[in-house]
């Protein structure tokens, strides 16, 4: 089982109200789609090339600059997977990517009163593009809550990579269960997303940003020693789609084993989209708990109204009864009698181990 966890979709803009006719009564407006017939055949045909690749989880990425604003933005995922046709077999999933810049210091609508607007994504992941954001994204949002977010995304083509990858915030981020990703079309020259280009998160020349992907991949693969690494696409064009054992060969040449460039496209996602389904359980309450008492436990338990005789040494003691969960005061002539025998036995076991013939006897001074 393969996993591509960045299709990206982008969309026509929609029709707005124009200023003509300002003043007069509205009209209503009628719902217009989002995806034209040439676009939808686009992504048919890249579905078409990613099945017959081998890929049988498909993730289509949306990707929103700056802040998610649940008043304008709308989740066109929900309408492409309406329109496609089914592929048996295959496994669509929905994701958001918010790309974070400066203006996202201040907050980019992760809220928790935007949860139930957030929870139509099976995946969450953000794109830092500076030292701020990259620190808010390893150590606040990779923590369990209703707006989790898996997958951190590395712009790997820009000219200067825009932070330092620090030691403390990638631990956090791994220990909090996130993953960073890893696009494989920078290695090639491809297409990036046209979103991504104009928030300046990619580079759009395509000889540089090849050169750009390999420094600032092989400083994160070093960072994580290799850990919590996933790979996707990215791929806008067809001829940039790559199949999966030729993108295991590539990430092999970042200084990667084998085995775990194999698991970036096959363990790693599939426990990331397990850990991601966590969002829409948070603080739940799965069963009652039960608890099972076997059927011979009572009959080999003390009685409460009878007495137990326990054994210390060769003396046995009696306690008291229990009775209304409260364990009676013995009496005073049971603790006189058993301190009278102790202290006798302490006498005799003494006087027999220091007799008169014992050469360690002390003398006692006159």
């Amino acid at each position: 089982m393969f996993f591509d966890l960045n299709v990206p979709i982008t969309t026509t803009p929609s029709i707005t109200d124009s200023k003509k006719g300002k003043g007069k009564q509205p009209h209503p407006i009628t719902p217009i789609s989002h995806f034209t017939a040439a676009r939808l055949g686009a992504i048919e045909a890249h579905l078409d090339l990613l099945v017959h690749l081998g890929y049988t989880v498909i993730c289509f990425n949306q990707t929103v600059h700056k802040k998610v604003d649940p008043k304008v933005h709308v989740n066109v995922l929900n309408e492409l997977l309406e329109k496609l046709k089914p592929r048996q077999g295959i496994v669509y999933l929905k994701r958001l990517s918010v790309i974070l810049d400066e203006d996202s210091e201040k907050g980019f609508g992760l809220i928790n009163a935007n949860t139930s607007y957030f929870s139509s994504y099976d995946i969450l992941s953000l794109i830092p593009t500076n030292q701020a954001t990259f620190a808010l994204a390893c150590l606040t949002h990779t923590l369990p809550s209703p707006l989790t977010t898996h997958v951190i995304s590395i712009p790997l083509t820009l000219p200067r990579f825009p932070f330092h990858l620090k030691h403390t915030l990638i631990r956090t981020a791994i220990k909090n269960g996130a993953v960073f990703e890893i696009t494989y079309v920078g290695a090639l020259g491809g297409e990036s997303d046209s979103v991504l280009i104009r928030a300046g998160a990619a580079e759009a020349n395509g000889g540089s940003a090849k050169r750009n992907w390999w420094a600032a991949a092989r400083e994160l693969v070093c960072v994580t020693k290799g850990k919590a690494l996933i790979v996707s696409g990215g791929a806008v064009a067809l001829a940039d789609i790559r199949a999966p054992r030729d993108v295991a060969n590539l990430i092999a040449l970042l200084g990667i084993p084998q085995d775990a460039a194999h698991a970036a496209s096959t363990s790693t996602p599939k426990s990331l989209i397990l850990r991601a389904q966590t969002r829409r359980t948070f603080r739940a309450i799965f069963s009652d708990a039960e608890l099972v008492v076997p059927g011979n436990y009572i009959s080999h338990a003390a009685s409460p109204d009878k007495p137990s005789d326990s054994v210390v040494g060769d003396f046995t003691t009696q306690t008291s009864p229990v009775k209304n969960g409260q364990r009676k005061r013995p009496r005073a002539e049971v603790l006189i009698d058993a301190s009278s025998t102790l202290s006798g036995y302490t006498s005799t076991v003494v006087a027999g181990q220091v007799g008169e013939g014992d050469p360690k006897k002390k003398k006692r001074k006159t």
